[in-house]
């Protein structure tokens, strides 16, 4: 099980106030996090992964029965996101395999089958450079899934995506439920909503 919580979490960049007395508790689940432009969803999603420090208040994630901070939880978390870019001088299949030894993985990976989930393959030996904003999209996914992690965080994953890019994306969701993992979603687009469980609403706070 997987239980993430949140209590009186707050982020300020200068003045401005982005997220405020934010608490929550989640357990293992496929979880929105909906709301407008500028809502804060973009910052609460790297404020769970450790990339930006709360300005005050805690964020707890319990995985197999130890308690991590955010920077601790990062080697169990896969993230696909606008701002988070690949090299764009190497290929496919050089930036995923690069990926796998920064995560202490030496040995050579197979990636065919993880491209193939994402209908990638076929770009495996293009620049990431060279590709369609939808192809990278695909890549981002399928760098994000390199170790199956247990939670999977996406940003407007459906973003550049065309109908079959966003069939792959519910299939994704539905074989991380099946597989008792967890899924956070953040999203104002109502088809990448209805896969989830639960929603949070920043703008109803």
């Amino acid at each position: 099980m997987i239980i993430l919580t949140a209590e009186s979490l707050e982020k300020r960049y200068g003045q401005k106030l982005v997220i405020s007395g934010l608490n929550f508790s989640f357990k293992t689940v496929v979880l929105g996090i909906a709301g407008s432009n500028g809502s804060g969803k973009s910052t609460l999603l790297k404020c769970l992964t450790g990339l930006v420090k709360p300005s005050s208040g805690t964020i707890n994630w319990q995985y197999r029965g130890n308690n991590y901070l955010p920077k601790e939880i990062k080697p169990f978390v896969g993230f696909a996101a606008p701002y988070v870019q690949l090299y764009e001088e190497l290929t496919v299949s050089e930036n995923l395999q690069f990926l796998i030894e920064l995560q202490n993985s030496a040995h050579h990976m197979d990636i065919d089958p993880l491209l193939d989930r994402f209908e990638a393959r076929k770009l495996s030996e293009q620049p990431y450079g060279n590709l369609s904003t939808g192809q990278q999209q695909r890549v981002k996914l399928a760098a994000a899934n390199i170790k199956n992690p247990p939670v999977l965080i996406l940003d407007e994953p459906g973003a550049n995506l065309d109908k079959d890019g966003k069939a792959i994306i519910s299939a994704l969701v539905n074989r991380y439920r099946d597989e008792g993992k967890m899924v956070i979603i953040a999203s104002n687009q109502t088809d990448e909503l209805n896969l989830c469980d639960e929603i949070l609403n920043l703008n109803q706070l």
